[in-house]
């Protein structure tokens, strides 16, 4: 099955609505607010939610919120019919200039660079959206977390259930899991109704672990064994989960796992881009008995499966570097185990 030839058509697979998808927008109430909308996942998001909608014959307001440093991507979200506005949303009385939106997704966060400037972090990870739950406490409020909030599991155990105890490591896991805890009191406090995503890994064809592994056994580098196993999960299918959640929404906030069915081992799937590619690859340490694996089938059966297969993608992203096409050159270092980003 081809992939994506260019980054046009690669935009396109990623904001396809489903059946599933346009039945949602169909029967959703009210506008969408996308709260730190300018990363790597939150266009694509925004786009699907505006051709959800259209599809659906509903004339849904999109509105994409970030500090948009690309200053190309507004008037690109524009031609698809998504409204934006450019807002730093640490900035003293910006939420309060939002407008009032029954849906919000919250998306803002970071991760890179924690070490060395924690207090950031701690600031967008958990002061924010402790104002965001303030805010936005009559909405219906999807927030996504991360797996990082668990303890690495057992591989054998098919990894962390939502009723896992959290055990986060580093400050960056120490403060995803702040960032729960706002919204947890948030609804506790207000009676928000809210869903808390607990992703891990979302990829598409110019970042992502598959991307990292693949280039790394494509440029003849040792592929890093530390973490041998991991999840993963088609970008728009994540999206998807993401809108669809907003009528899961309920107080207290309805955690999910948010990742494919599969745990994969990152020797094999190195092994299987060397198939393709041509290449031996080379390896690096060993694998341990525990990785961060996250177990999704809580969402899986409210939501159903992802649609694209890891097989599938180990294609795409195998043809996509091939062919020498664009990369967002941001490695995930999924290999660190330490929690220090």
């Amino acid at each position: 099955m081809n992939g994506p030839l260019t980054e046009d058509e690669l935009e396109e697979r990623l904001s396809r609505p489903t059946e599933a998808d346009i039945a949602h927008a169909a029967s959703l109430e009210g506008d969408v607010l996308i709260l730190g909308a300018g990363g790597k996942m939150g266009p694509s998001l925004a786009r699907l939610a505006k051709r959800s909608a259209l599809q659906a014959s509903r004339n849904t307001r999109v509105i994409a919120v970030a500090r948009f440093t690309d200053q190309s991507l507004p008037a690109h979200l524009a031609a698809d019919g998504v409204e934006t506005l450019a807002c730093d949303l640490l900035e003293p009385g910006a939420l309060a200039r939002l407008p009032e939106a029954p849906n919000v997704i919250f998306m803002a966060a970071r991760k890179f660079g924690t070490q060395g400037s924690a207090h950031l972090t701690w600031a967008m990870n958990t002061y924010l959206p402790g104002l965001v739950a303030e805010r936005y406490r009559d909405s219906r409020i999807v927030a996504f977390s991360t797996g990082n909030v668990y303890p690495l599991a057992p591989v054998a155990s098919g990894g962390a259930v939502e009723s896992t105890a959290t055990a986060p490591v580093g400050e960056y896991a120490q403060s995803a899991l702040g960032r729960e805890r706002m919204f947890e009191y948030g609804s506790d406090r207000w009676g928000t109704r809210a869903v808390l995503l607990r992703l891990n890994y979302a990829v598409e064809l110019r970042y992502g672990v598959l991307v990292d592994i693949a280039r790394a056994v494509f440029e003849r580098r040792p592929v890093d064994l530390r973490m041998g196993f991991f999840n993963t999960i088609w970008q728009r299918d994540a999206n998807s989960a993401a809108l669809r959640s907003l009528a899961l929404c309920q107080s207290p906030p309805l955690i999910l796992n948010l990742t494919g069915p599969e745990t994969l081992s990152t020797r094999t799937v190195a092994e299987e881009f060397g198939r393709r590619f041509g290449v031996e690859p080379v390896f690096s340490g060993l694998e341990d008995p525990d990785a961060l694996l996250n177990n999704a089938g809580k969402l899986h059966q409210l939501l159903g499966l992802p649609t694209v297969t890891p097989e599938t993608l180990i294609d795409w992203t195998a043809e996509w570097i091939q062919r020498g096409l664009p990369q967002l050159n941001k490695p995930t270092h999924f290999e660190v185990k330490d929690g220090r980003f």
